[in-house]
């Protein structure tokens, strides 16, 4: 299977497909503190290409994740979303404070974005990528990129200590293995 392998692959594949990239730009330019794009966003174009996919997989949302404990008031991040949808209209753009976010899942706080991804429900998920100071491309994935590359759809260690059922769930409701089918569901 051809495909990115390294973070450096996996960056220039997301970051290689213009309306990507001006996603990335126009996020970049909220200036958030600790922003980044994730889930879908990266694991979809690498999924795809993975496949052989020569057409990408439309998202359902572009999730920007950001970490700020001193503004948690939800309107902050509707704001921010609604700014996106002028800078870039017609992407379904999802803009959640990460330090507000274990109230909803019923964690502990989370110190930053990358400790909140590794709470999140699948490591092939559990990744993020902005635009770093020279606008080149970054990755954030805490737990690895291994499963992401070798099409492996797990939970994370959280997610199997804690969240197996939202975990099969998600599955489920998602179908991303009717989508890929080659990727593997391992719960273990």
């Amino acid at each position: 299977m051809e495909g990115p392998r390294t973070a450096a692959e996996v960056c220039g594949r997301v970051a290689g497909a213009p309306w990507r990239r001006r996603a990335l730009e126009v996020v970049a330019a909220l200036d958030l503190p600790d922003c980044w794009i994730g889930a879908g966003f990266v694991r979809a174009p690498v999924w795809d290409a993975l496949h052989g996919f020569g057409n990408p997989t439309p998202l359902d949302d572009i999730d920007v994740v950001y970490h700020d404990p001193a503004c948690l008031d939800p309107a902050a991040e509707a704001t921010a979303e609604a700014r996106l949808k002028e800078l870039l209209p017609g992407l379904p753009w999802s803009v959640r404070n990460q330090a507000r976010m274990h109230l909803r899942n019923g964690d502990r706080p989370y110190g930053s974005t990358a400790d909140a991804l590794c709470h999140w429900l699948e490591t092939p998920t559990a990744v993020a990528v902005r635009l770093g100071p020279d606008r080149a491309p970054e990755l954030l994935a805490p737990l690895g990129l291994d499963d992401l590359v070798d099409l492996v759809l797990r939970p994370t260690p959280h997610a199997r200590a804690q969240r197996m059922a939202a975990f099969r769930q998600r599955v489920a409701r998602k179908g991303w293995l009717k989508t890929w089918p080659k990727v593997r569901l391992e719960c273990r």
